[in-house]
């Protein structure tokens, strides 16, 4: 039975780093949630043309899937659309959960669950813990404008978007601060995933 390891933060603070090091380094199985919500609106399945029929046929590119650019440009900054498009998906935190109980019952060692969201729903029922990566505004804006080839203003216009990480941290069961180096950050993570693991049976 695997250790799960739920994992959040905001955008450009490095959530893929740390989970490509756990599964790289600590043969972790890792789930990305956001990836994993692309493939419950492909084409064929119900949310494909529930989407279109909200958004219009605009949002599907040339290759006949749904354009995520151009449906992200459309809810972006708006949440009575991006309500509207998460209605239009379907049930996100039921798949979530079934997810979240397979990863349970993977044989190996530590099971990561990436999600934008971890603590706004019921994720950590399942979670043995719940760690939250933070970045101060200004490392994660000139990562986001390198990353994304941004303005400075597109990229605080995101961030600003976001949930600031201070506001969430009483909700983790461990904040990993990644404001200096790559090789400091990952060296933060091995020790957090040996405490993690010696005391995973005291949650």
């Amino acid at each position: 039975m695997a250790f799960v390891l739920g994992v959040t933060g905001s955008i450009a603070c490095g959530k893929s780093v740390l989970c490509r090091h756990l599964v790289k380094s600590h043969g972790a199985k890792h789930i990305d949630a956001d990836r994993h919500v692309h493939t419950m609106y492909e084409p064929g399945k119900p949310a494909f043309d529930r989407i279109v029929a909200e958004f219009g046929d605009g949002v599907v590119g040339a290759d006949g899937f749904i354009d995520r650019k151009a449906l992200g440009d459309i809810v972006f900054g708006k949440p009575d659309l991006l309500a509207a498009l998460r209605t239009a998906i379907g049930d996100i935190e039921g798949e979530f959960m079934r997810l979240l109980r397979e990863l349970k019952n993977d044989p190996a060692p530590i099971a990561v669950f990436e999600a934008v969201r971890l603590f706004e729903g019921p994720y950590m029922e399942i979670c043995d813990a719940g760690w939250l990566v933070a970045a101060e505004d200004e490392r994660a804006i000139s990562r986001l404008m390198a990353r994304n080839s941004l303005t400075r203003e597109e990229a605080e216009q995101r961030m600003a978007s976001a949930t600031p990480w201070r506001e969430r941290a009483a909700k983790a069961d461990l904040v990993l601060h990644n404001d200096g180096s790559i090789a400091e950050f990952q060296a933060a993570i091995d020790v957090a995933v040996g405490e993690a693991l010696s005391n995973r049976g005291s949650r």
